[in-house]
């Protein structure tokens, strides 16, 4: 079983996961209605999913 050599500080644990914050949803435009939508999901107003 591996064991790690020393502990990690607090300090050097948290400054790890520091990239580790949520983020907002990433939003792309409708190219049928231009309304957002998540990108690789189908418009939520109009259905289309793709170039249209």
């Amino acid at each position: 079983m591996a064991v790690p050599r020393n502990r990690l500080s607090n300090a050097r644990k948290n400054s790890k996961r520091a990239h580790h914050a949520k983020q907002p949803k990433q939003l792309a435009v409708c190219a049928n209605c231009g309304k957002p939508h998540r990108p690789h999901f189908a418009c939520q107003a109009c259905g289309v999913y793709g170039r249209g």
